[in-house]
Formats: C-alpha cells, structure tokens, sequence
C-alpha cells in the first residue's frame, strides 16, 4: 500500500494524530488515529504512521475500520454475574473480585489447582493479559492453558524443537526465492509491508517468488512458479521436491557436511520417493516441480513461510518436517535473506514447557505448553477425577473458534465455574457464570510480542489513546488491573513485599529497586510466579500515565538484555536502559540488530548443530510414499471445504459488527464455474452446505480462482450483533458448526479445517 502523506501540525480546532498500532494480524502495523465525534471517542480518520520503524507507513485497507472495534454496540461495560435462570445481572467490581476468587479457590481446593484449566492470553497485539494472568493462575495452582497457537503452529513449534531447538524465520525482505507455502500474505500479512515487499520481489528479475496453495490466491498472481496443488496433498509436493533435490543432486553437501547431523538417516528414505507418482497426487506437473526445487537450490538465500493452508490440513506436522529439510540441505540458515533465529523481547511460547508433558484424561502431549484446542472438550466431558472442572478465558471465543462447536458449548455448561475476561458479550461469555469487562486495546498501554524480523528487530509499548468509559456502576479495568485484583484476593500478592519495594523506589530509585527485587527472587523463588503482579503494583505506580500496564517488561527487558539488546550500556545498566527506551518511544524502537551468523549461536540443539533426522515422522514418511493420496472425499461428500479464507475485508472476529465490510459476497461460499454449472448456480444463489457435523444455508460465489471439487467459506462470520433495538442478527456462518474435533492431526492435534469433506446442495424455490 502507498505510505501516508507526511502529517503537518494541526490548528487549534483540529485534533492531532495519535501513534498506535492495528490489532488484525501479527504485522500489528504503526498507525496514527485522529480521534472526533460528538464524544470525541471515535476513530475519525486513520493512516499509516511513517514514524513505525517496522511498517513504515505502510498500512491495509483492513485498518482503516478499526473503529467498528472501538466502539462496537455489544462492548461490555460493567462485571456481570449469571442468574439460575441464565440471565445476566449487572455487580460491582468488589463483588466479582471477591465471588471470582471464591469460587475458583473452592475448585482449586476440592480438586486441586490443576484442575482451572486457562484459555487465552491475548490475541493480535493484545499480549500483556498473558503476562499478567501468571499471577493469578500460579496463586491457584493452574498449569494447564491453550490458545489459538495450538490450533495453527505447535506443529510446527514441535518441528522446530527437534530441528533447531528454537524457532526460526525466513528473511523475505533480503531473499532471493521467498517461498509461500499455504499462506496468501496479500491478504493475511504475516510480514511487514508485506504488499510492498510481495511486488519487489516479483519484479526484480534477480528474485523469484514461488506459491504453493490449493487457490489461486492474490499472492499467488504476482509469483514467478504457481505451484496449485490438489487439497490436503502439500506433502506429496514436498516429498516430490526433497526427491528432486536428492535424484539431480541439488543439495549443498558442504553446508550438510559443515552444520548438520542425521542426513545419512534422511537419505534412504528420500531416495525412495518416487517423484512422478508424488507429482501425479498433488496434481502438480513434473516439470514445475522440478523447476522449482532447481531454482530453490540454485538460489544465494531462500526463506519459507508456512501457514494456517498447510497448518490446518492433512500432515500438517510432517509439512512443517519436510519444508524445513528442502531449505536446510540446500543451505539457507544462518545468512542474510535465509532463515535465522530473531532476538525475542518476549517468546511467544515457551520452548522447552516445564510444565505437563501430557494432558490428564486423553494423555495428548502439551507442546510448547499448550494442551491441543482439539481435546479440550474430551479433558472436560469425562468422568475421570483429573478432568478439567473450571475455566479462566481471556480475550478468546473457544465456542466460536474451536472445532465443532455445540460440543465446546456442551464442555463450558459442565463446568463447575466459567469466567471470561472480554470486551464483547461473546458466545463464549453467555455460557460463563461471570464476565469481567476489559478496557480495548486502544484504552490501556499494550504491546506486541511478534518479534521475529531479522537483522533488524522492533517492539512497540503503545499508549492509550483515550480512557476507558465510565458507567454510574463500574467500568471497565485493564486486565493486569483485573489479575492483580484477583490475585490479591486470593491471597497471592504478599503485602510486604509491594511496600518493600515501593519503598526501594522511593528512597533510591530503580537501582535500588532492581537489586531489592532481585534479592527477593532470589531469596524466595515462589515470587517469580507472582512477579507481574508486584512489578504492576511497584513498578507500574512510576511510570508515565497510561504505562502502567508495562511494569511487567521490566524483568524481560532483564532477561533480553542479557542476551545483548541493541541498545549501548554497561552489563548492569542494560536492561533499565532497554525497559526505559521502550516505554519512552511513542512509535516503537529498534531494539536490536543482528549479524546473520548469531543465528548459529542460537541453535539450541545438544551439539549446536541442525538435525535433520526426526525419527519419529520417518513411518509418515513411509506411509506418504506407498499411498496414493489423502482420502478426503467420499460419495455421500464429493467436495473439500476449506472452513475459514482470510479475504478481503475478513478478519479476526474482534470486528463483531458487520458493517464493517465494504465488499460484496465477503460472506459467501466460494466455488469454481464448472461446479457451480453442474449444481445450476449462479452468483448469489442460496445453497445447502452439509458436512458430517451439521449444515448451513450459504450464498454462494463463483470465482475462477478455485479448483473443481474445492468450496471455501471466509473466516470470522457466524456472530451474532445486536441491532439499533438490542436484537441480535446471525451474520454468515460460523465455520465451525460443520468441523470435527476427530478431524486433527495425529501429532499436534492441530484440526484439519482447510480439508473438511462436504456436500452442496442446490436449493429449490420451495426449498
């Protein structure tokens, strides 16, 4: 998109720009908002901010509607308690505090603390609530959690451990093959500037962007080699690559030789690819493989982007596997423009979980500490005497966006306690016994954790841009402001301590503070649990106005600097320096800038070295080889849904309000002209979409940018939105009233939502 115009000073009667970011997708892009209206509470006009050292001015059309999140006409307002009869009544915060932290002890205490399962964390650019929910869950005990991570990428996480040891990223913006494998970035970003960035390398003759999807995606347009496979077969195209790689003798067996262990263990099993036969079930031609995995290994730097087209589909783990080795045996790790490890300020998941190894009734394995979205229900819906009892949700809609929904809906009612922390009455907070209002992303100081850019990385600590509302009752609280409540009631934030260390900072500032925190942690390891809690309480009083929610990147900014920010200082003072760098930069900072071969410093492998060999998807391996392709469809359903399509003016479902669309036929089902010729639609016809779960009534579209046998729905409909008189509408469908918990990946449990077996049905008249 072109950068905003460079803004000038305002005049007296014209309110200034704001810098903030958008909170659609991981890029979280600098914006600058003017704020108006008769309340002076509304997101008059929005541009990109030039000053955002990532995005740069850059910014989508997507962002341009973020007001219909602001002030959206279900926000909640005041804590709200269930009545017998299902109904909701408004209470004060004191009373929600203290019932919460009742009712959750008294599970905590009949069924021990591992029974609170958590759900949530944050969202896109909502990450601070993670952070402070530690407090209040290691006061209670808690150690099971998930979020939308173990929907999309443990698989991928789970690769990466064994591979690398960390996790890595492909450098787009320096490559000269940028490869999209299940990922349309026109539309869902996912890097930054991603549609200048998407255009620079497709029109430099030097550079070659190659895309792998199941639909001729907008990305998809610009690339050099379209390589459309048939649904749900991206690892018979990989393997088909590998064998390519290995029969022509493309590897780079210097880098192999130099950096890896494992390739004698991977060879037999590539050799044995028959690459043909491969070819034949992704429905790929021969010969574009080949040019494609020849232009790959002839390439300076290579970077590869998988994501939620390969992430929610068949061998979705063995995917992440097999791309993974097409890009280390032709060498791109550890230079300019290929893969490297990012300095994170704060990870995303833990790499190596401390916690459960496995889930208490179905033994699923926690990956990267997240118990997989697919079992949630079955951990609930049992009578084993470990199964989950209660429920702590945080900025999250399970109901909605979990598999098979009326069986999430059946989990929640068997609860002994549901509590939701949310901005909106969401489905899943009409099913909660309390709902805890939380102030929007643009009413408190928030942060985004996506720091995976390289050489160059940023964070961003935004201010609020206006306060939170005020209602005669209550109002709503930033979250940290919440978990510290609650964690005070329920007797987790030693007194003592928050005023030995108010004390530290008021007689000798932050040194004398970070040495009295430090000894305390040392000296009682059982603080660190509750330590964003006390940093809040502490910490957070000193801040400027607004920061208080970043006490809590004080102890990263610790832990990072150690790792070397970039950012001059001696050893002792480095960490205050980043933590106040980054709570003084109103645009974001650049907080460190790496050499490529640091990379290889943060290789977490036992011996620093990539290991290729994975022995325990080598049987995958085997069984990809002798099959003839995934068995999706069947007589009863002859098509493949794809059950959520980033299109675009779709997004994540913190837009509840429909109107926030410009775009005909963002609703509909799409399909290709021959199938919708057979089935005598025509664009806008009403038909019958049935799977194995359920059905729905659906508008359909007839692009030419799908494949025959292959339906898609859009993600983020299927809400429902009150109107002017408080009555709520269904907005489209809720894509996942028709998918199967069953339906998942044997390792990861990740669901198979892009491969979903489906009938379509044309609807008479009468009909």
């Amino acid at each position: 998109m072109t950068p905003a115009r460079e803004s000038h000073s305002p005049s007296p009667e014209t309110p200034p720009w704001e810098p903030t970011a958008c909170i659609l997708c991981e890029s979280n892009c600098g914006i600058q908002v003017q704020l108006g209206g008769d309340d002076g509470r509304q997101f008059a006009r929005i541009r990109g901010d030039r000053a955002n050292p990532v995005s740069r001015g850059y910014v989508c059309q997507k962002a341009g509607r973020l007001n219909h999140y602001q002030n959206s006409r279900d926000r909640l307002l005041s804590p709200m308690r269930r009545r017998p009869d299902g109904s909701f009544e408004e209470i004060d915060w004191d009373t929600a505090i203290r019932e919460v932290a009742a009712r959750l002890s008294d599970v905590r205490d009949r069924f021990g603390g591992e029974s609170i399962f958590y759900y949530g964390g944050g969202g896109q650019g909502n990450h601070l609530p993670g952070f402070y929910a530690r407090s209040t869950l290691r006061t209670l005990g808690s150690v099971f959690r998930s979020n939308a991570l173990a929907q999309e990428k443990t698989g991928e996480m789970w690769v990466a451990q064994q591979m690398v040891g960390a996790p890595s990223r492909g450098d787009f913006h320096h490559c000269e093959v940028g490869v999209f494998l299940g990922k349309n970035p026109w539309q869902s970003h996912g890097i930054p500037r991603a549609r200048v960035t998407l255009r620079e390398i497709a029109k430099d003759p030097e550079r070659c962007l190659i895309v792998i999807d199941v639909r001729r995606s907008e990305t998809a347009d610009l690339a050099n080699i379209f390589l459309q496979v048939k649904p749900g077969t991206d690892a018979w195209l990989l393997a088909a690559m590998l064998g390519v790689l290995l029969e022509e003798n493309l590897t780079d067996a210097a880098f192999i030789a130099r950096h890896t262990d494992g390739f004698e263990q991977v060879r037999p099993l590539v050799e044995e690819i028959d690459v043909q036969a491969a070819c034949a079930v992704c429905g790929v031609p021969e010969g574009q493989v080949r040019a494609a995995a020849r232009r790959i290994a002839a390439a300076s730097s290579v970077a590869v982007f998988e994501d939620l087209g390969v992430q929610m589909n068949r061998n979705s783990t063995l995917v992440s596997y097999l791309q993974r080795l097409v890009w280390m045996l032709t060498g791109n790790f550890g230079k300019l423009g290929a893969h490297n490890v990012s300095t994170s300020l704060v990870p995303i998941t833990a790499a190596r979980s401390a916690g459960p190894r496995e889930t208490p009734v179905t033994g699923a394995p926690v990956i990267a500490g997240l118990v997989p979205c697919n079992m949630i229900a079955d951990e609930i819906l049992s009578d084993h005497p470990n199964r989950y009892r209660a429920m702590l949700i945080e900025s999250a809609n399970p109901v909605h966006s979990l598999a098979e929904s009326r069986r999430m809906r059946a989990a929640l009612e068997a609860l002994e306690c549901v509590v939701v922390i949310d901005v909106a009455m969401t489905e899943t907070a009409r099913l909660a016994d309390y709902v805890l209002p939380a102030t929007t992303q643009y009413e408190k100081a928030e942060a985004v954790f996506f720091n995976f850019e390289f050489p160059e990385n940023a964070f961003f600590l935004r201010r609020p841009l206006l306060p939170p509302p005020t209602t005669d009752k209550a109002g709503p609280l930033p979250e940290p402001e919440i978990h510290c409540r609650l964690t005070e009631a329920l007797g987790g934030l030693p007194t003592e301590r928050v005023e030995e260390f108010r004390n530290a900072l008021r007689e000798g500032g932050r040194p004398r503070f970070t040495n009295a925190f430090k000894a305390a942690i040392r000296n009682d390891p059982r603080l660190a649990g509750v330590a964003p809690a006390l940093l809040y309480r502490t910490l957070g009083q000193t801040l400027p106005p607004g920061a208080e929610s970043g006490a809590a990147l004080w102890s990263a900014a610790q832990i990072c600097a150690a790792r070397r920010a970039g950012i001059e200082g001696n050893d002792s003072e480095l960490g205050d320096a980043l933590f106040d760098a980054i709570v003084d930069s109103p645009t974001g900072l650049v907080f460190s800038i790496d050499p490529p071969e640091v990379s290889w410093k943060r290789v977490q492998t036992a011996n620093g070295r990539l290991q290729l060999a994975v022995p325990d998807l080598f049987d995958a391996i085997e069984a990809l080889r002798k099959s003839h392709g995934p068995a999706i469809t069947s007589k009863s359903f002859p098509f493949v849904l794809s059950a959520g399509e980033r299109r675009s003016f779709t997004a994540n479902t913190i837009y509840r309000d429909p109107k926030w669309r410009r775009k005909a036929f963002e609703d509909a089902l799409a399909l290709s002209p021959n199938d919708a010729a057979a089935l005598e639609l025509t664009d806008g016809d009403r038909a019958r979409l049935v799977t194995a779960q359920g059905a729905a009534e659906v508008l359909t579209m007839i692009s030419d940018r799908m494949q025959d046998g292959h339906i898609s729905l859009p993600n983020g409909l299927g809400l429902d939105y009150p109107d002017e008189l408080g009555e709520r509408t269904l907005d489209g469908i809720a894509p996942n009233e028709l998918t199967a918990v069953t339906d998942r990946d044997p390792i990861a449990g990740t669901p198979w939502h892009k491969s979903v077996p489906a009938r379509l049905e044309r609807l008479t008249d009468a009909g």
